[in-house]
């Protein structure tokens, strides 16, 4: 890519505090705050970090690869086509199941204005109609994708500073009062779950290739975003928390709650139509990508089975579409958003475990064989201690989830297993008909 056609550092900022900023801020922090009370707030902060740790992984493994950075893609080059696979499934999987947890979000953000939607069987229609609606949208191409995801940016960062900077004037000291004790395990959860604030932390590194002087400046807009993102989640919290007190661990829609205490329905409705517009648009947009991410999978990497790949004569990939927009709709028929939400962190760990395991087998190396290292990318310092930090962040996440969502990623990874053999077995059989073919 030409120079002048890169991204600006400015530019670069804004993906990033795009990619990571969603739903979860809107509709998170009253299941969070029953969890871990005022706690909350330094939980953000911890998470923030740990993030932060990750996404070093990424930036230094982006600015040592050919090619837009990505797990599947690091795992590949050092542990196999196996690894690759299991690794290149949950990337695409993961996009299946975010679709779900924003249309989930969708749908909780509604029921203010429809109550109808507290019915199971409507809730259920209507997720699967909506499903259904973004993906024929995706198929209209980049630029529709492009627009909603443009949309969403301005409506959810908007909403947010209108009322972070609206709402900081009710903020009454009496509301962080709070006599509930939590235990550790209720506060180690609620950590696991903030973490999904924070899942969009990987799309700045994989994007690398498109930013101008990626290893001088990566690290310094991961961190930027990381920082400024933290602010606001922060600001955010401490404003709803400052206008409802305790209360605020009874709200499915905190932010809507809290502005709509001293604005009426007016206040309710701006904050909802900046809940909806950001979580459509993000649904929109990775209904467009992740069915693209499964075909080049398929057809450039043979990471996942070549019926992927399957493309229309426009080369819509067409089956891709299919599959996802059908595990999307029984995601929505298992659960609420609040289930959706650890299901789709569960998912996320497998691409970042990957990551730091492969980032901490490079730092060995590089200590045992330091004339081998490139000394153009962005080396991390320190030796083992990010990686070793990163790994120990997955594990502490995994370990505090609870039961359900850990069988839920028990199948998945199950799945994946079995996908590698069933496409194994399809390829053999594939072969052994082009020998005879040629025999014939």
């Amino acid at each position: 890519m030409a120079e002048n056609h890169k991204i600006s550092p400015f530019s670069a900022f804004l993906l990033g505090v795009d990619g990571m900023v969603g739903s979860a801020i809107f509709l998170l922090p009253g299941s969070l705050y029953s969890k871990a009370g005022n706690g909350l707030i330094g939980l953000l902060l911890l998470s923030g970090v740990s993030a932060l740790l990750l996404g070093l992984c990424y930036a230094s493994l982006a600015s040592q690869t050919k090619g837009n950075g990505a797990a599947w893609l690091y795992t590949y080059k050092e542990f196999g086509r196996f690894a690759g696979f299991e690794v290149g499934f949950f990337t695409w999987f993961q996009g299946v199941a975010t679709i779900s947890t924003e249309t989930a979000a969708f749908l909780t953000s509604l029921k203010l204005f429809m109550p109808a939607l507290s019915n199971k069987l409507v809730y259920n229609l209507s997720g699967m109609a909506i499903i259904a609606l973004i993906a024929v949208i995706g198929l209209l191409g980049d630029k529709v994708s492009s627009i909603a995801d443009n949309i969403a940016t301005f409506l959810k960062i908007g909403v947010l500073l209108i009322f972070i900077f609206v709402g900081i004037w009710f903020i009454r000291r009496i509301n962080f009062v709070s006599t509930t004790h939590y235990s550790v395990g209720s506060v180690n959860n609620a950590f696991s779950n903030a973490f999904y604030m924070y899942m969009g932390f990987a799309f700045l590194p994989v994007a690398a290739a498109q930013m101008r002087n990626p290893r001088k400046n990566l690290p310094k807009e991961l961190l930027a975003v990381i920082i400024s993102v933290t602010l606001i989640y922060i600001a955010t919290v401490v404003v709803a928390i400052g206008t409802l007190g305790p209360s605020i661990a009874h709200s499915s829609l905190p932010l809507a709650v809290a502005f709509g205490k001293h604005f009426g329905n007016i206040g309710k409705i701006i904050i909802t139509i900046g809940t909806v517009g950001s979580v459509l648009g993000v649904a929109i947009s990775l209904s467009y990508s992740t069915p693209y991410v499964a075909s080049s999978l398929a057809n450039e990497h043979r990471l996942l089975p070549r019926f992927f790949g399957k493309k229309s004569k426009d080369g819509s990939p067409y089956v891709a579409i299919i599959i996802t927009a059908v595990l999307c709709m029984l995601l929505i028929l298992s659960g609420s958003y609040l289930f959706l939400v650890p299901c789709t962190i569960i998912i996320s760990l497998v691409q970042y475990f990957s990551t730091s395991i492969v980032m901490f087998k490079k730092q060995l190396a590089r200590k045992k064989h330091p004339e081998k290292v490139d000394h153009n990318a962005f080396n991390l310092r320190g030796g083992i201690i990010v990686p070793l930090l990163s790994i120990l962040i997955c594990l502490y996440i995994l370990f505090n989830l609870k039961l359900k969502v850990i069988i839920f990623g028990i199948i998945s990874l199950i799945c994946g297993i079995a996908l590698y053999f069933i496409d194994g077995i399809i390829e053999k059989h594939i072969k052994n008909k082009q020998i005879e073919s040629k025999q014939e």
